[in-house]
């Protein structure tokens, strides 16, 4: 089975909007469609189908969350030897051509925010750095074509520290 790395946060989060969606959501939904049904004929009614198309969208959800959970492999970064880089290492690179530095930290696919330096461990770039040491260079694909890169420094930062897009209750719903 593929495991799918994440820090506790981010496995605590994964945690919360399963129990919200089947404990929460859920119900009110399948309430907004048993009172949409006893308003007659289901055939022409909006409401009872748009209830039905949120319930659907909700257990594809909920059985997407349900896989990651069976899935995930609970890791501490700030515990794990930071010689190397390796999952929730924080990586300053340099572009060896154009001396363009970078910086990057490797987190779980749930808990990526690219637009925020915040990588997938499964991106080519994270994987291209897994392994590596101050002063190592390394060469990696991008849809820009391929690019070398030099490690400057491996740093542990949290990364729900660094997170912008953290998501609450209110984001869990299907509205």
């Amino acid at each position: 089975m593929h495991v799918e790395p994440m820090t506790p946060q981010g496995y605590d989060q994964l945690l919360r909007e399963f129990k919200y969606l089947k404990d929460v959501e859920k119900p009110r939904v399948n309430q907004e469609k048993q009172r949409a049904a006893e308003l007659g004929d289901r055939s022409e009614n909006a409401e009872y189908h748009a209830a039905k198309e949120k319930l659907r969208h909700i257990d594809k959800r909920l059985f997407y969350l349900n896989s990651m959970i069976e899935k995930a492999q609970i890791i501490d970064p700030s515990v794990l030897d930071h010689s190397r880089v390796h999952f929730g290492a924080t990586v300053e690179i340099c572009d060896t051509q154009n001396e363009e530095e970078f910086s990057y930290s490797i987190c779980g696919t749930l808990e990526s925010e690219p637009e925020n330096a915040l990588i997938s461990v499964h991106s080519p770039l994270a994987r291209a750095m897994l392994g590596k040491e101050e002063g190592d260079e390394f060469s990696v694909q991008l849809p820009g074509g391929k690019k070398s890169f030099e490690v400057l420094s491996i740093t542990y930062r949290d990364i729900f520290s660094l997170k912008k897009n953290i998501r609450g209750e209110e984001d869990f719903g299907f509205k």
